[in-house]
């Protein structure tokens, strides 16, 4: 069951690590349940609080679009948002995102929010930029140019196919869709590329963890390599994984669990 941030909060304790995990676009916060379920048996507690305006289920939330509401929503007061659960979380918490709630670890890590970052399949911050022809085939309609910003944006199936799932059979893309995808705001996609998601890669940050995936038409592992690579002049802990077969849906692959146990293991080094 998805609870509100406040429900959540009330149940954290101050003698275990949390980890917050931050969701990305296109999809239902619920994609971390069995993330959650994974890291709570290794003894941490965990929040994955829903973007402002999606509280309700993914079918909800699909049978609602478009919806203004959702459309409104802006990458720098998202990224407040969750600066403000963060803040009421006892101790630094880990933070571990996909997509654009891999770019959001980032921002957050910049303001001294966390005390470790994972980075999943990030969406780059500003200036960090790929012409191959899957990224733009996979992101250009979520733009959504020449066409009304008051209007939320809901990725059709077959962008769905190509975008989140290429790779795996028909009846786990479908699946998937029907669990997860729901209404985006195409404004908080454009934010992507402005000032609202730059980083200064010079500034120290707590520990920050990015993976990548070799299949992954979205977020091509070449873009999460040159993010990489921008904090070589940070004089903090900075790694990277490429992991192979993995697509944008990495979050509920049949690999996932492989995944996680990489990102525990790089956790429980850094104690």
């Amino acid at each position: 069951m998805v609870v509100c941030p406040e429900t959540e909060l009330q149940m954290i304790s101050s003698n275990k690590t949390t980890i917050v995990f931050i969701t990305g676009a296109f999809v239902h916060n619920s994609c971390w349940q069995e993330w959650q379920n994974y890291f709570e048996k290794q003894g941490y507690q965990t929040l994955a609080p829903a973007w402002p305006h999606k509280g309700s289920t993914a079918e909800m939330l699909r049978n609602n679009h478009p919806d203004e509401a959702i459309a409104s929503n802006r990458l720098a007061a998202l990224t407040d948002y969750y600066a403000n659960i963060i803040k009421q979380c006892p101790g630094k918490p880990v933070l571990i995102g996909h997509s654009i709630g891999g770019l959001m670890v980032q921002l957050l890590l910049q303001r001294g929010l966390g005390s470790a970052g994972v980075a999943i399949h990030s969406v780059p911050p500003q200036g960090i930029m790929t012409f191959k022809l899957s990224f733009l085939k996979a992101g250009w309609k979520a733009l959504g140019f020449f066409t009304s910003t008051k209007k939320s944006y809901l990725m059709s199936f077959k962008t769905w196919q190509y975008a989140f799932t290429n790779g795996m059979d028909n009846e786990s893309q479908r699946d998937g869709y029907y669990k997860y995808a729901i209404p985006e705001s195409k404004l908080i996609v454009r934010d992507t590329i402005s000032k609202a998601a730059k980083i200064n890669f010079e500034n120290p940050h707590a520990p920050l963890l990015l993976t990548s995936g070799s299949d992954d038409h979205t977020i091509p592992a070449s873009l999460n390599y040159d993010n990489y690579k921008k904090y070589k002049k940070s004089n903090s802990i900075t790694d990277y994984k490429e992991f192979k077969g993995r697509n944008h849906f990495v979050l509920g692959q049949p690999t996932w669990k492989e995944d996680a146990d990489y990102i525990l293991n790089w956790l429980e080094k850094l104690r």
